[in-house]
């Protein structure tokens, strides 16, 4: 058997169906290579070892959770790395998939990664808490449109796929939960560079309730600053607008 350890973020699915619904949300190519995150219990995992014709491979950091899944699914056996997913090189030589329970502390964490890798993943699955679902797939001009929504649609067209009811886990979360897709963008906004859209993306949001005039003075000059794009609030810009902001900074 296994605990479940709320330090590292883990909440398990006992809800077959919805074990399912999630796996079948992957479009499935021959050959294709895949990776799960988080396996915990295996409730996906189980699924996922039963796909046929694709590479599959599964990263876990609770040595009793590798344990437990070596032991009860011996299919799984040489494709389970231990390890920090946050501090792997990618597992996988070529392009490959992501799905996961993500485990909620890290969840934003793991997204990050995925943009770091985003030339070699081209597809992600996850489940995370449903309010940061929410929040990566939200648009501009609503309230949950900020930071993560803008870095993540960057290099990624997202979708809310949809809601997974507390009563799917055992012990129920206290928050409800949602599942997303990533779709990698073929054409990449165009922007000066990443670091300036991430700084200049930050920046803005830091002070969302402002026009960008205030928290962007020490990005631009003066007469740039004097365009009507600056009277605006941050939420107010889609992702491609702060792409072509970028070619104006200092």
């Amino acid at each position: 058997m296994y605990t479940l350890k709320k330090s590292l973020g883990q909440h398990f699915l006992r809800d077959e169906n919805m074990c399912r619904k999630i796996v079948t949300s992957m479009p499935v190519l021959p050959g294709m290579q895949l990776l799960e995150v988080g396996p915990g219990g295996g409730a996906i995992t189980k699924y996922l070892l039963d796909i046929p014709g694709i590479d599959f491979k599964a990263v876990e950091f609770d040595k009793e959770k590798v344990d437990f899944l070596e032991a009860t699914y011996p299919g799984i056996r040489g494709k389970i790395i231990h390890a920090d997913f946050l501090k792997i090189d990618p597992p996988f030589e070529g392009k490959f998939k992501v799905i996961g329970n993500f485990p909620y502390n890290i969840s934003t964490e793991i997204l990050f990664r995925v943009v770091d890798w985003r030339d070699k993943v081209p597809e992600v699955i996850g489940m995370f808490q449903k309010e940061v679902a929410r929040r990566v797939a939200s648009v501009y001009n609503t309230k949950e449109y900020g930071v993560i929504s803008v870095l993540i649609q960057a290099f990624y067209k997202v979708e809310y796929l949809f809601d997974v009811h507390e009563h799917c886990f055992n012990p129920p979360p206290k928050v409800k939960s949602g599942v997303i897709r990533l779709t990698r963008l073929e054409q990449p906004y165009n922007m000066a560079s990443e670091r300036k859209f991430f700084t200049l993306v930050k920046t803005a949001f830091n002070q969302r309730r402002k026009q960008l005039r205030n928290p962007l003075k020490p990005l631009f000059s003066k007469e740039i600053l004097q365009e009507e794009i600056f009277t605006k609030r941050a939420e107010a810009l889609t992702v491609a607008d702060f792409a072509a902001l970028t070619h104006k900074m200092l």
